[in-house]
């Protein structure tokens, strides 16, 4: 199986927002494969909104794209020691469509943020979160870009060499696991 199908989720709405750098980075290293990203401009959940005219379209087309993936990554900034809202919404949303589109998905997970933490606890926090739905998370290498805004090149390629090698892992694992 070499026809993959990789989604790319940005946690951050910005188009440029260093987690877009990040993703792009990750499809690279990915290598071949359909190349998706997810749009998560979605409304706030709302029960309400739900009852009345249930599932909104862009809340449908994000689980259609988590449901024809064949592997996930997800690139998630950290906002106040967390997720960002955006991206906890996206994730309450789509458990709401019925058939479990996350289940035994393999997802790999990195961050870029401005902290010298790189986005450790937004991962932490998202796999919190993912874990009801029981993706295949890969565990690792945890790929946390620190101080982001200094850690690409003009032309959006990390500087990091460490940090290339280990994205470069953690994308060989996720490939890795989609074909297993």
């Amino acid at each position: 199986m070499t026809d993959l199908t990789l989604l790319g989720i940005p946690g951050a709405l910005r188009k440029a927002s260093t987690n877009r750098l990040l993703l792009a980075e990750a499809r690279r290293l990915f290598g071949d494969a359909t190349h998706t990203e997810a749009d998560l401009r979605l409304p706030l959940y709302d029960g309400d909104l739900e009852e009345a005219e249930g599932i909104p379209p862009a809340v449908q087309a994000l689980a259609d794209q988590i449901k024809a993936a064949d592997v996930i990554v997800i690139a998630t900034p950290e906002y106040n020691k967390a997720l960002p809202g955006v991206l906890k919404n996206a994730l309450d949303w789509v458990s709401r469509v019925p058939g479990g589109v996350w289940r035994d998905k393999p997802v790999a997970i990195c961050s870029a943020a401005g902290g010298r933490a790189g986005g450790e606890r937004s991962q932490f926090s998202l796999r919190l979160c993912l874990n009801a739905f029981r993706p295949r998370l890969i565990t690792g290498p945890e790929v946390m870009v620190a101080d982001s805004g200094k850690a690409f090149d003009a032309d959006g390629r990390l500087l990091d060499a460490r940090t290339v090698k280990g994205l470069t892992e953690l994308m060989q694992g996720l490939r890795a696991e989609a074909l297993r």
